[in-house]
């Protein structure tokens, strides 16, 4: 990959549409009804303007967090996504090696292409596992019993989708999944997914289910689609580690907040009880300040590292989370804050 081609995120996309499938850049791209919700993650970011203070000895910024107890060297995540073997050869192990290479907690979907033995063979940084609740209790018992014993740092579970929303941009492309597809942690469970349309056999998640994973999980539980206070608070309750804030980018369904829009609100609820990360719209280091400076704790970024794999696999991956650091580094050297922890509400007009 030649990096002096991508200057930012938004360099990636039209590169991955020339070198992918038009069927599964279509997928990638794809949101729910008329993509209001996807715009709008994008766009809210825009309104929000900074605070800069001058004259101040902020140094070389420093990024450095620690978060589930991992120390880790920023707060640029990569969000789970499905099949990455759609868009790269390698898929999710080209993802785990860019991660690596930058320091980047990979979070590897249930949907994944690449099993979480695997990954974990390649992985040097800190990886998590998405859970996408099964109808069978001794399935998703195993499954976490399985990614904990691989050495997962933390389980995330989906909450926002007891059924996938509409997206007829994909549809009208003709997307369907390739027979010859593995997803190595779904097995015989592929129901529905020769039509790219399902994630595995699944059965309505409630409160009762959040408390049951809870009562033998090891790992530190994240709680992955809030967007009302009042769930994040009953997270907290039902024995939650963490939140992310998400509209699970504006793939299920549309006229949803932003999800900076969203973030301030379920802040104030939680009062610290627990961490609250970000996903969605993240596209530039301006972005990540500005999920910081209103509670975020960190951010996980999808469709442009799922991009940057397409057209340069590890080393675009590794590129894109990159450009992104070198971007919020520049932000909190002109806004005058030299840690994470002095970029709060104040460094926001």
């Amino acid at each position: 990959m030649d990096s002096a081609r991508y200057f930012t995120l938004a360099d990636f996309e039209p590169a991955a549409r020339a070198v992918l499938p038009h069927a599964v850049f279509e997928y990638i791209a794809s949101a729910a009804g008329e993509g209001g919700t996807a715009r709008e993650n994008d766009e809210a970011f825009g309104r929000i303007r900074l605070r800069p203070r001058v004259l101040r000895e902020t140094g070389a910024p420093d990024t450095r967090l620690n978060l589930f107890h991992a120390e880790l060297a920023h707060p640029i995540l990569l969000a789970p996504t499905a099949y990455q073997r759609l868009s790269h050869p390698e898929g999710e192990i080209a993802t785990v090696r860019g991660a690596g290479a930058t320091g980047a907690v990979f979070t590897l979907s249930t949907s994944g292409t690449a099993s979480i033995e695997e990954v974990m063979a390649e992985a040097v940084a800190p990886v998590w596992f998405l859970l996408y609740w099964q109808s069978d209790r001794g399935f998703n018992r195993e499954l976490v019993e399985r990614v904990t014993a691989a050495g997962a740092g933390a389980l995330c579970v989906t909450v926002d989708t007891p059924v996938l929303g509409d997206r007829s941009r994909q549809d009208r492309a003709g997307f369907a999944l390739p027979s010859d597809l593995v997803t190595p942690h779904l097995h015989d469970r592929n129901c529905g997914l020769r039509e790219g349309r399902d994630p595995g056999i699944r059965a309505p998640l409630t409160w009762r289910d959040i408390e049951w994973l809870r009562s033998f999980c090891k790992l530190p539980l994240i709680l992955k689609g809030i967007l009302d206070p009042a769930d994040a608070a009953l997270a907290a309750e039902a024995g939650a580690d963490g939140i992310i804030v998400s509209n699970h980018g504006g793939r299920n369904l549309d006229t949803l907040p932003a999800t900076i829009d969203a973030l301030p609100a379920v802040v104030e609820r939680l009062a610290g009880r627990i961490p609250v990360l970000l996903d969605g719209g993240v596209r530039r280091g301006t972005d990540v300040f500005k999920a910081l400076a209103l509670g975020a704790r960190a951010v996980l970024i999808g469709r442009p590292y799922v991009h940057a794999l397409a057209v340069g696999g590890a080393a675009g991956v590794a590129h894109c989370v990159r450009l992104l650091r070198r971007e919020l580094e520049l932000t909190m050297a002109l806004c005058g804050r030299a840690t994470l922890t002095e970029v709060d509400r104040s460094a926001l007009w």
